[in-house]
């Protein structure tokens, strides 16, 4: 059975990764700090909607424990007549 040689990637020279071959490198510094920007922007926006998310769930909690009927709370609590 014969083994297949591993084409590996060809790892860049020492003077090519000193020459900056990186895409931060390669951008204006103006181009990167406007995706900086977007990316916490775009980072607030998620978090903002899940503090929304998570108050509208309890919000929901709430008002459904608000609506429950007798028979409903009689369950979730039982007979006991001693708790009041």
């Amino acid at each position: 059975m014969a083994k297949k040689k591993q084409q590996g990637q060809k790892q860049p020279d020492r003077s090519e990764r000193e020459q900056g071959n990186t895409l931060a490198d390669q951008l204006q510094n103006d181009v990167v700090e406007k995706l900086k920007l977007a990316k916490k922007q775009l980072q607030d926006a998620e978090r903002n909607q899940e503090e929304e998310r998570e108050a509208q769930a309890q919000f929901n909690r709430k008002q459904k424990e608000k609506n429950k009927s007798f028979a409903e709370l009689l369950d979730d609590y039982g007979m006991n007549g001693n708790k009041f």
